[in-house]
C-alpha cells in the first residue's frame, strides 16, 4: 500500500461559507505538510516558491512592503537574504540558488530597467523548478512555461511587438517562439495544446480568457495525474487545484463555486480504492 494512502484518502472535506474556503493553502502548510517526507516537502515547497517570488520583488522595491503569508520564507528571512547578497556573503543552502542570482542581477539594474525584473525572476524560477527530479512536477512547470510563453508570443505578434522581448526561459520551445515566423511558430506538431492556446488568445475579455487558461490547466492536471492514486503527485494536484480555487473565489465567486464543486467530485472519485490497493 502507498505510503500516502491514508493521507490522500483523508484529504479534508472542503466547504464554502459565505463564498470563502474554510480550507486554504495556509491550512495545508500547517496541517498536512508536516506529515510528508523531507523529499516530498521539497516538492511542495517548489509550488509555494511562487509566493516567495512575489514577496521578494516587493521587498526589493520597498523593504517595508506588506507581503503574503503563503510562502516558504518570512519577510525577515527575505530581507536578511537581500542584505546578504548586498554584502557579498556566500550563498546559504536554505534558499534556492536562483534567489541569489536574481537578487544580484536586480541590484545591477538601472531604474529604467527594473520593469524587466518580473520576467527575469519568472525565467529563473521556471529554469530552477523544471529541473526537479519528480517527473510529474517537472512536466507541470514545463507546461506552465509553455502556456505563458505561447500566449505572450501570440499577443506580442498581434500587436506588432517583438516576440523575443516577452518570452522567458531557455528551452527549445522558447527558442522557436523567439525566432520562428511561422503562424504556429513551428509548434503545432510539437505541442498538442497549441490550437487550444490559439483559440484562448483570441478571447478579448480578460477574465474569460483567464478562466479558459485555468480550465486548460485543470484538464492537464486531470489527465497527467490519472494513474497516480495515493502518491505525492495526488497531493501536489490537490495543492495546485486549491490554489486555483482560492484565486477564483477572490476574483469571481461564481467560477470559484464551480471549481469547488468539481474538486469535491474529484476528491470523492479519488478515494475509491483502486483494485491493486485492495489486496
Amino acid at each position: 500500500m502507498s505510503a500516502y494512502y491514508y493521507l490522500v484518502a483523508g484529504l479534508p472535506d472542503l466547504s464554502l461559507e459565505d463564498g470563502k474556503l474554510n480550507y486554504t493553502l495556509s491550512s495545508f502548510k500547517t496541517e498536512l505538510y508536516p506529515d510528508l517526507s523531507e523529499k516530498d516537502k521539497s516538492l511542495v515547497d517548489l509550488l509555494y516558491l511562487k509566493f516567495d517570488n512575489r514577496n521578494l520583488l516587493r521587498l526589493l522595491k520597498d523593504k517595508d512592503a506588506e507581503t503574503e503569508g503563503k510562502g516558504n520564507y518570512s519577510s525577515d528571512e527575505l530581507l536578511a537574504l537581500i542584505a546578504a547578497v548586498r554584502d557579498g556573503e556566500a550563498p546559504d543552502s536554505k534558499y534556492p540558488i536562483y534567489f541569489y542570482e536574481f537578487i544580484f542581477q536586480y541590484l545591477t539594474l538601472s531604474p529604467e530597467e527594473t520593469y524587466r525584473s518580473e520576467d527575469m525572476l519568472a525565467s529563473a524560477y521556471y529554469m530552477y523548478a523544471r529541473r526537479c527530479k519528480n517527473r510529474f512536477l517537472a512536466s507541470w512547470f514545463d507546461f506552465n512555461l509553455n502556456v505563458n510563453n505561447i500566449l505572450a508570443a501570440l499577443t506580442a505578434r498581434k500587436y506588432k511587438m517583438d516576440v523575443a522581448d516577452v518570452v522567458v526561459g531557455q528551452t527549445e520551445i522558447c527558442d522557436a517562439l523567439r525566432t520562428s515566423n511561422a503562424r504556429d511558430f513551428g509548434l503545432n506538431e510539437v505541442i498538442d495544446y497549441f490550437e487550444a492556446l490559439l483559440h484562448i488568445s483570441e478571447t478579448e475579455e480578460l477574465v474569460e480568457r483567464e478562466k479558459k487558461v485555468d480550465q486548460l490547466k485543470w484538464n492537464w492536471l486531470e489527465s497527467e495525474s490519472f494513474f497516480h492514486y495515493f502518491t505525492i503527485e495526488r497531493i501536489l494536484v490537490f495543492v495546485l487545484r486549491l490554489e486555483m480555487i482560492e484565486r477564483w473565489i477572490s476574483l469571481d465567486k461564481e467560477k470559484g463555486h464551480e471549481l469547488f464543486r468539481q474538486m469535491i467530485q474529484h476528491l470523492k472519485d479519488e478515494v475509491q480504492i483502486p483494485e491493486e490497493f485492495r489486496k
